[in-house]
């Protein structure tokens, strides 16, 4: 077997060793929030958390051509977690809460929180799917060039879906979320230093000055696209990436969790803010190698932008392909945690009453709820992997659409005291039909950008809300 498969299997069996150690001594569901993480680590999990196997590879293959739009983009991201952090965290964290959703359920009842927190364990279901679908592929692909046979083929992709699922629910349903975000941490020190090795191999094989004339020649925002189809223009980045920011990071389970498990609400907010820089950092690090690869190759086009970076991985000394393959795994087993860990705390804290019938302890009932996450999601990925593109489509944009909607409601909810169930429900109902009518319209053939549509979502469904308020 050769150095490069050794470092991948040693690492699979580390990490959920080191996480499963450091989580031990928990009590009660393992899916819930204890108050007793460090912020230093839930900055890391969020960033590891928003970071798919998607992410890791594309990046570069954006940035040829020193194009750093995804550090413009995280702009953005840090101006709506300072308001997520002042403004979202004390609405959780003053009530005590296990789940984001309860909110909705004090303000308007336990049928909007329930309606809410179902709509999050759909779209979570069908996002989750599609990235780990579409992230499978260059995962595979590294594997088996990495010493590892037979995962090019579609029996060895479904058997190397199969094992990762496996090793994510291990830990997962045994540790629960403090694995989730001790294994989070990791993951995302590993493609940290990972992306940053890259780079000094770079500039190593590269002239002196490659580096300066790279950054002057860099550009953080993206034009000349019509109005509304870009989400990298300056006024999609910062106004777009604000609000879709509170959408995912305010109201979205999958982050709140992390915060509840802080220590303290000003440990939360930290947690919150720091994530920004982080997710900046990793932003202009894989961005960087992409513009160096750019260099590199004198700018020569590109047939696929994404296989820019696993190209690269394969040129690199044995222990370092297997490093930063692990890496991409290791994006690939964040996101799958992240999410099965989140829906069951989604079913513990918001469809309680609908599992009192299980005479199970909370323990084993939140292990066997991650368990049929695990199933749910292995046969979603085989749905789509049968290539049905239009499927693809939906289930990627459909967050978008499910991110407007319930901002709407929140902001509903916290601007709006006097507003009633019914308030709500026209706001959640509003807010989905604008964005099934926004999907159909296009400027000039291009598509409206997945960064406006949040924000048309949430307006939307603030002024019918308003509305039905006022004149209901």
């Amino acid at each position: 077997m050769s150095i490069t498969a050794l470092v991948i299997l040693a690492y699979l069996v580390f990490l959920p060793t080191v996480s499963l150690a450091l989580s031990r001594g928990q009590r009660g569901d393992p899916s819930q929030a204890h108050h007793d993480l460090p912020a230093w680590a839930i900055g890391l999990s969020i960033v590891a958390t928003e970071t798919s196997t998607l992410t890791v590879v594309s990046i570069p293959g954006v940035a040829y051509g020193n194009s750093f739009v995804f550090v413009g983009l995280a702009l953005g991201y840090l101006l709506g977690r300072i308001i997520v952090a002042f403004r979202f965290l004390p609405l959780f964290r003053d009530r005590n809460m296990a789940s984001a959703y309860q909110y909705l359920g004090q303000r308007f009842g336990h049928g909007v929180q329930r309606v809410v927190s179902a709509s999050f364990l759909v779209t979570r279901l069908l996002a989750e799917s599609v990235r780990l679908f579409a992230g499978m592929l260059p995962v595979a692909a590294l594997c088996a060039a990495s010493g590892l046979p037979g995962l090019n083929s579609p029996i060895g992709h479904i058997a190397l879906l199969a094992a990762i699922m496996a090793l994510t629910l291990s830990y997962t349903m045994l540790g629960g979320l403090k694995a989730v975000i001790w294994s989070d941490s990791i993951q995302l020190v590993l493609y940290l230093v990972g992306a940053f090795t890259c780079i000094a191999i770079l500039l190593h094989r590269l002239e002196p000055g490659t580096l300066s004339h790279t950054l002057q020649n860099a550009h953080l925002f993206s034009s000349g696209k019509p109005p509304f189809t870009s989400p990298f223009t300056i006024t999609a980045a910062i106004i777009g990436g604000t609000v879709m920011t509170l959408a995912s990071h305010g109201t979205d389970q999958l982050m709140i969790q992390r915060c509840l498990a802080a220590r303290t609400l000003r440990g939360a907010q930290a947690a919150m803010i720091g994530s920004a820089f982080l997710v900046g950092l990793l932003f202009a690090a894989l961005s960087l190698v992409g513009a160096l690869l750019y260099a590199q190759h004198h700018g020569a086009p590109l047939a696929t932008p994404d296989q820019l970076f696993p190209d690269f991985i394969l040129t690199l000394p044995p222990a370092l392909r297997g490093l930063l393959v692990a890496g991409i795994l290791a994006a690939t087993m964040g996101s799958l945690s992240s999410a099965m860990n989140a829906m069951t705390g989604a079913v513990m804290g918001d469809f309680k009453p609908f599992l009192r019938r299980f005479e199970l302890s909370d323990r084993a009932l939140s292990q066997r709820i991650t368990a049929f996450w695990a199933v749910a999601l292995i046969l979603a990925t085989l749905f789509f992997s049968s290539g049905i593109h239009s499927a693809v489509l939906f289930a990627f944009s459909i967050t978008s659409y499910c991110y407007g909607a319930v901002l709407g409601v929140f902001l509903l909810a916290m601007l709006r005291s006097g507003a009633k169930p019914r308030c709500a429900y026209a706001a959640f109902a509003a807010a989905l039909a604008t964005l099934g009518i926004l999907a159909d319209v296009s400027i000039q053939g291009h598509a409206i950008a997945f960064s406006w549509l949040t924000p048309a979502g949430a307006l939307a469904g603030l002024a019918a809300g308003m509305a039905v308020e006022r004149f209901g």
